[in-house]
């Protein structure tokens, strides 16, 4: 019980009684001293070093030099600030030593003592370890005067007049200096965790080598419901691409069929300028389009930061194609009609063959049978010309072609329509608008091309549907998108696969697209051969 009490008195001893008593030789009353001041000290050491190790190895150290020393105190009533005297001799040598060393805490593993710590995991060493390095960086950016009060503070109990009689501070200036502390040290860490997520996000080779890896690959939701459908992928992919092209760049391939037509209509050689002319304009478009549809998709998978901007300048370019194609193809249409008129006129001996009489039978054919008064057939292979008539029968071909089943040419209109521009129920084309639009720019329920605006959307470089979109570009819907950049309710899930019914897509598309690719190229191929046969 002794023990006890002298305990207790010793603890309601003051400064001045303890270093009398610790000169004495006691011991018990020196280690009074290190109680009282250890945390103050500790705390001192950690502010300025920013190890807990360290600074309690510094601590350890001032209170020995004290107890070897003690007898040049000459003021007992200053014990605390002779402490910390001591204390912030022992950091700056520390420091100097730090700066001399060639490598940073170089011998502590071989100084580690393993018995210490044998019942704490690894993991536990080196989670704690982090979480002071982390806690230090964040310290370290605040000055010394709310740096320590800080610490102090948290060390003790949070008691600010703890803090103020330590640091001999009053109890305003700590309240001042706590407050102050506490807002940078907010600011600090959201600037460190701002900082370090910044330089740890992935940057463009992280991008480039995913790009890379996954261009040839199905997408993550369609592998998720077509199962064991993905190891026969390969070979299937490079046939569907294949027709992809084919059928999305439709317009592109009938084209040149077109030319090798115009050209053999083209009886002077303004006329054939004026067909180079515009079909390099078109194909000029398109050239463009893909050009900034492939750029954009770069930079939006490499910059997040404007994907929405992106995205927007994507519908934009395809919102520019589609009035381009309709402008070139008016364009194109009139002036076909007043040059030729005015040749005739000035050049009336280019026009001496007999395919070239406005009347004759070389410059189309219509079947004579009808059925509910249309022709079974209608083709028309001459240069349109004033007073112009549109092809018109249940199949029909021209410049403008309307039929009743089907219809194809520069302008066609049918329950299934192939041309440039092209209106119906099922279209193909360059610009194609119906019930299901199919072609570079497909528009309708279901749209289907390069780009696709429709109910359903499904582009290769973008797809801008209102319940659902998939495209290997942008994607944008209302309810489910897949794609690498998307936006909607549902993006790149399984559920947005089911909305999408991308089984049954992935089950049918490559036949649906090989068919679309047969009505678009073969009647482009015959309507060529017809015309050079027929008109020279």
């Amino acid at each position: 019980m002794s023990i006890f009490r002298r305990k207790k008195s010793f603890t309601e001893m003051n400064d001045v009684n303890l270093v009398i008593s610790s000169l004495g030789g006691d011991r018990d009353a020196f280690c009074q001293i290190v109680s009282r001041y250890q945390n103050l000290l500790c705390s001192l050491a950690y502010s300025s070093v920013g190890d807990v190790k360290h600074s309690e190895d510094i601590a350890q150290e001032t209170f020995i030099e004290a107890w070897k020393s003690l007898d040049s105190l000459k003021e007992p009533a200053k014990l605390k600030s002779w402490l910390c005297g001591i204390l912030r001799f022992k950091v700056s040598r520390y420091r100097r030593k730090e700066n001399t060393q060639p490598i940073k805490n170089a011998s502590e593993f071989e100084e580690h003592n393993v018995e210490e710590n044998h019942f704490q995991p690894m993991d536990d060493l080196a989670i704690r370890e982090q979480e002071q390095n982390l806690l230090w960086k964040t310290l370290d950016q605040m000055d010394d005067t709310y740096r320590e009060p800080l610490i102090l503070f948290y060390r003790e109990q949070q008691s600010v007049e703890r803090v103020a009689t330590e640091l001999d501070l009053s109890l305003d200036t700590t309240k001042q200096r706590l407050s102050r502390g506490r807002k940078l040290l907010k600011r600090a860490m959201i600037s460190f965790v701002e900082d370090t997520l910044s330089k740890s996000k992935p940057g463009v080779d992280f991008t480039a080598s995913v790009i890379s890896a996954i261009s040839l690959l199905s997408p993550p939701a369609k592998a998720a419901l077509l199962g064991t459908s993905a190891a026969k992928g390969g070979s299937m992919f490079k046939i569907s691409s294949i027709l992809v092209v084919l059928a999305s760049f439709s317009g592109v391939v009938s084209s040149y069929f077109g030319v090798k037509a115009a050209l053999s209509q083209s009886r002077t050689t303004r006329e054939k300028k004026q067909v180079i002319l515009y079909v390099s304009a078109f194909f000029i478009s398109v050239i463009v389009y893909v050009i900034a549809n492939i750029v954009l998709k770069r930079f939006a998978l490499l910059s997040t930061d404007n994907i929405y901007l992106y995205s927007l300048a994507s519908q934009l370019i395809v919102l520019a194609f589609i009035l381009s194609n309709f402008y070139l193809f008016y364009r194109m249409f009139k002036q076909i009609i007043l040059v030729r008129m005015q040749e005739r006129i000035l050049n009336p001996g280019a026009f001496h063959r007999q395919s070239d009489q406005k009347d004759s039978s070389l410059r189309e054919y219509k079947s004579k049978i009808k059925l509910f008064g249309a022709p079974l057939f209608h083709f028309q292979f001459g240069t349109p010309e004033d007073n112009y008539k549109p092809a018109y029968a249940w199949v029909a071909g021209g410049s403008k072609a309307y039929g009743l089943l089907f219809a194809w040419g520069g302008l066609a209109v049918a329950p299934i329509s192939v041309g440039i521009v092209s209106f119906g129920i099922v279209t193909v084309g360059s610009i194609g608008i119906g019930l299901i639009g199919i072609g570079t720019v497909g528009i309708g329920l279901v749209g289907m091309g390069a780009s696709a605006i429709a109910y359903k959307a499904y582009g290769a470089f973008s797809a801008l549907g209102w319940e659902s979109a998939l495209s290997n570009g942008f994607s944008i819907a209302n309810d489910a998108a897949i794609g690498p950049i998307a936006h909607a309710n549902l993006t790149n899930t399984k559920e947005a696969a089911e909305i999408i019914n991308l089984a049954f897509v992935d089950q049918s598309h490559q036949w649906f697209l090989a068919f679309i690719a047969v009505i678009i190229i073969i009647p482009a191929v015959w309507h060529s051969y017809k015309v050079q046969q027929r008109m020279q």
